[in-house]
């Protein structure tokens, strides 16, 4: 450097660049290519638009609505996204973020019509970027729903750099008077359960905690099943409900469903019920899984903080009447779902009560849990 020329100087004419402060523009350009092709392959009758524009379009009819209702959901993966990265396990989280949009929007009586992603990035590395991306593109798909558009935002100084955040939005629709909205339930429906395919994606704070204080060897197999790394029983994808649930839905043999995530049976059903209506759920009703009975043991929690942290196996409760009970089981396992009865609904203050006997979710004596709301 020139004597007496101080940095600052060097600096005043310097030629600075995005790229300067840690965006690559080209690397955003080049990961737009390389999704467009995933994009294409969710495309279904209303999606019109190609990536790259300012938005994207949709059209109703074209899907064949007349008079719809547009339901919008919006959600992310939760700190489930730590173990993804953390593990290298990219490749399921996007079917977690869809599944959380649709499966919101199905209780509703919706079909998922179109969805859109929010990926951010301390710095954008594509094959992490795209991998995510793909499983987005296989969760539409499962859901029947377009990708039509998203955003990809490095963000250096917001994230760290191999760190990465998502977020999803779903639009669905369903025809007018044709809405499940819980006024349909009453005293005498049966509740059943769909088994869920391990944590889904909330209770990963608490997971995460366990496998700090315990000292878990997550690239070890389970203790529950030898056959399967620990990370991946973690990390499997929330299971997608709708393709199994709507042809129910428009048949009329729904009255409401509850999507089991973030409080649990506990706190999720009562949001389907009209007043005077309580569901009571009984634990004995179907066997806890492996998983689960080890997350518990390893922490010590009491089948009343289950009940309201995690899915206990169960990622789906429907209300139905009792008429219709053994068409709905044979209509879901014909699908290819895990079906039980979880309880019933009876006259009562709104809310839910999960109980179990002893020895259930090891109980050591009889035990209840109630949330009235």
């Amino acid at each position: 450097m020139t004597a007496g020329k101080t940095t600052s100087d060097a600096q005043a004419g310097a030629s600075y660049t995005y790229a300067d402060a840690g965006v690559s523009i080209a690397a955003g350009n080049a990961l737009v290519k390389a999704i467009a092709p995933l994009a294409r392959a969710t495309a279904r009758p209303g999606a019109t638009s190609e990536l790259g524009g300012f938005g994207g379009f949709f059209d109703p009819k074209a899907a064949g609505y007349t008079d719809p209702l547009l339901v919008a959901a919006n959600d992310g993966v939760g700190t489930k996204l730590k173990l993804a990265i953390a593990h290298d396990r990219h490749d399921t989280v996007g079917i977690d973020l869809v599944a959380m949009c649709v499966n919101d929007l199905i209780v509703q009586g919706a079909e998922p019509l179109f969805f859109l992603d929010y990926f951010a990035t301390g710095r954008l590395e594509n094959g992490v970027a795209e991998r995510v991306i793909a499983g987005i593109a296989e969760g539409c798909k499962l859901a029947g729903c377009a990708l039509i558009g998203g955003e990809t935002a490095e963000m250096p100084g917001m994230y760290a750099p191999d760190d990465y955040d998502l977020a999803g939005f779903c639009v669905g629709a369903v025809e007018r008077g044709e809405q499940l909205t819980g006024d349909r339930v009453a005293p005498g429906d049966v509740l059943l359960g769909l088994a869920s395919s391990g944590v889904h994606s909330n209770g990963y704070s608490l997971v995460r905690r366990l496998a700090a204080d315990k000292g878990w060897k997550l690239d070890r197999p389970a203790l529950f099943d030898q056959e399967r790394l620990l990370i991946d029983a973690l990390i499997a994808p929330t299971r997608i409900y709708v393709a199994s649930l709507l042809p129910l839905i428009r048949a009329g043999l729904v009255n409401a469903l509850a999507h089991i995530t973030g409080g649990g049976l506990l706190e999720n059903i009562p949001r389907i019920l009209p007043q005077g209506a309580h569901a009571l759920v009984d634990a004995d009703l179907w066997p806890q899984p492996r998983l689960m009975a080890f997350l518990q043991a390893q922490g010590n929690i009491e089948p009343q903080e289950m009940a309201r942290t995690f899915n206990c196996g169960v990622g789906m409760v429907l209300a139905v009447s009792e008429a219709d009970v053994a068409e709905v089981i044979a209509k879901l396992e014909g699908a290819g779902e895990a079906v039980f009865p979880v309880g019933r609904i009876e006259a009562g203050d709104k809310g839910c009560t999960v109980r179990g006997s002893i020895e259930t979710w090891a109980a050591k004596s009889d035990w209840s849990a109630t949330h009235l709301g």
